[in-house]
């Protein structure tokens, strides 16, 4: 293995962990060094990789959203099924991914939302350009639904996706403050109420 493959599996390496600590623990509350320690990298090779934690925090974030989105992707892009089907499909793969316990790095954007918009400005434009992706997603999802026939739906599908993604995302943290997946099943139900699906 040459030490340019080395060094992007070692970044990657941390880029992982750091996304399974920020999910469970949040970004202020973990530091390099649990980072370093969990990947065996020693301290000094950090900033051979991130020139500082908040690069680092907008890495993690970014990278986070590019498999979020391909995932995504996936469940939309179920060319053997019609929109309304792919959008609630999506909606109930956000549901099972939330856990109580360790959400695994899949409720990074819930957990860090709130904690880094004031703290970190390249991590807060990490997450609004993430989450603006996902809203084009649905967006584009809302319209395929209207035209396919398999939703009613006649309203402003930017509006409507924006207004989706948000409702999910508070429910998110409702779910978990209350460790009950009840929100997400009334968001579920909105969310058909919205549609007509």
């Amino acid at each position: 293995m040459t030490g340019k493959n080395t060094n992007r599996d070692t970044r990657t390496d941390l880029l992982l962990a750091a996304e399974r600590s920020f999910a469970h623990k949040g970004y202020a509350a973990v530091g390099i060094n649990e980072i370093l320690s969990s990947v065996g990298v020693p301290k000094g090779s950090f900033y051979h990789y991130f020139s500082s934690k908040d690069a680092f925090g907008e890495a993690v974030i970014v990278r986070y959203f590019e498999q979020y989105l391909a995932e995504m992707d996936e469940i939309l892009n179920a060319a053997d099924q019609l929109w309304a089907a792919r959008i609630l499909a999506y909606f109930a793969s956000w549901r099972d991914s939330q856990s109580f316990g360790d959400c695994e790095g899949k409720c990074l954007a819930v957990k860090l939302g709130a904690e880094v918009a004031d703290m970190s400005e390249p991590m807060r434009l990490a997450l609004k350009t993430g989450t603006a992706k996902i809203v084009d997603r649905l967006e584009r999802a809302i319209i395929g639904a209207a035209t396919d026939g398999s939703s009613p739906f006649t309203g402003d599908a930017r509006s409507t996706a924006d207004a989706l993604y948000q409702l999910w995302l508070g429910t998110s943290v409702m779910a978990k403050v209350q460790r009950s997946l009840a929100p997400l099943d009334t968001a579920t139900t909105v969310t058909r109420q919205l549609l007509g699906i």
